[in-house]
């Protein structure tokens, strides 16, 4: 059972990931990153250091070897068969309109991560050992017509990943 006490304390583990998923977005666009090298099925053959935050899709994988807080242009992408820090594994866009404020977008990703969670792990979230955290847009990237939430998964014990973990039940 996933109780908001289970969930406080899960969150709490991975603060710096919260705070980084606030401030981050998927963001500037005048994003100075080149695409990642992909292969005719879309997959990342190739590791990118400076990879253009917004060619980032449900699948890639990332370091957070670089990342810093506040708006972000670029990620670290890397093919999923070598060991990295996060995959995304879903994606939704928030609704048309004004842009409803940082807490708005921060709780409306939070509910579109965790809705996805379960299906894609395997497993109920609260039994993971796997966490996740939204990269969401800013208001100055939502002026720009940015409102992608971006989720993705990683491990909570800060062990890298190798391989997909869709389907692992970690």
């Amino acid at each position: 059972m996933n109780t908001p006490a289970l969930r406080a304390r899960r969150l709490m583990i991975p603060f710096a990931f919260g705070v980084l998923a606030l401030s981050l977005s998927a963001c500037s666009i005048l994003s100075p990153g080149t695409e990642p090298v992909r292969d005719d099925t879309g997959q990342i053959t190739e590791s990118n250091d400076s990879a253009d935050v917004f060619s980032v899709t449900v699948g890639d994988c990332t370091n957070d070897d670089d990342v810093t807080t506040g708006e972000v242009s670029t990620v670290a992408t890397v093919p999923c068969s070598e060991p990295h820090d996060n995959e995304a594994y879903s994606s939704g866009t928030l609704p048309d309109g004004d842009f409803p404020g940082d807490e708005a977008v921060a709780t409306a990703a939070d509910e579109m991560c965790l809705a996805a969670f379960d299906a894609f792990v395997g497993i109920d979230y609260a039994s993971s050992v796997l966490d996740y955290y939204p990269m969401t847009p800013t208001e100055g990237s939502w002026s720009q017509g940015d409102q992608e939430v971006l989720c993705f998964v990683y491990d909570s014990t800060a062990a890298k990943l190798t391989g997909t973990v869709a389907g692992t039940a970690l």
